[in-house]
């Protein structure tokens, strides 16, 4: 692109060779399509990715319902989750937001341990079901049993399975039938929404 300034005119004209106008309309036009399905497929609004710096799993120090081992259904007014949680925590779980895809944390975590609620600490996802599907966010491909729970989501003119935890209600990711075997499912987590802990339900 040529940009030319006349002191005749006053003007700026812009001028783009007319054979490399369309290829270059083109990666245009892709770059933009890519980048508005990533954040569609995710799942609402986008928040970055915040970590608490008290060490440990978010919830276990600042959280009273916390716990890796209580499976009870909590039934906590939403007041008093804004209350305990931090703002992107809280936004995902309970406004139903979606942090930027590429941005989360686990990136080289093992396959020990167990991927739990962050509100809660509800054991969620075996590591060993975890895959790359290089969507960027943490991907599965089949959750703990009677850990999560699954309801239609009708937002933004679509139709998807949204996925929340069993114990409190937080609202994890969602889940869609273009994963690998055993079972093609593909649920696909906000990182913010999880721990990573060694210790196995």
């Amino acid at each position: 692109m040529v940009i030319v300034c006349t002191a005749e005119t006053s003007a700026i004209v812009m001028k783009t060779p007319i054979e490399r106008q369309p290829m270059q309309v083109t990666r245009i036009m892709f770059g933009l399509a890519m980048t508005f399905l990533l954040a569609l497929l995710g799942c609402d609004s986008s928040v970055g990715q915040e970590r608490r710096s008290d060490g440990g799993p978010k919830g276990e120090r600042s959280n009273p319902y916390y716990s890796t081992t209580d499976t009870a259904r909590l039934d906590i007014p939403l007041e008093e989750w804004e209350r305990i949680l931090d703002a992107h925590l809280y936004h995902v779980a309970f406004e139903k937001g979606t942090e930027r895809p590429f941005t989360g944390k686990f990136k080289k975590d093992g396959i020990d341990g167990t991927y739990s609620c962050a509100v809660c600490g509800n054991a969620l996802f075996d590591p060993r079901t975890k895959f790359e599907s290089g969507t960027g966010w943490p991907s599965f491909y089949r959750p703990i049993p009677a850990r999560v729970k699954d309801q239609m989501d009708l937002e933004h003119g679509m139709v998807r399975t949204e996925v929340l935890c069993q114990r409190c209600g937080a609202h994890l990711g969602h889940v869609f039938e273009d994963g690998p075997e055993p079972t093609g499912l593909r649920y696909c987590i906000n990182a913010i929404s999880l721990d990573h802990t060694s210790t196995s339900p």
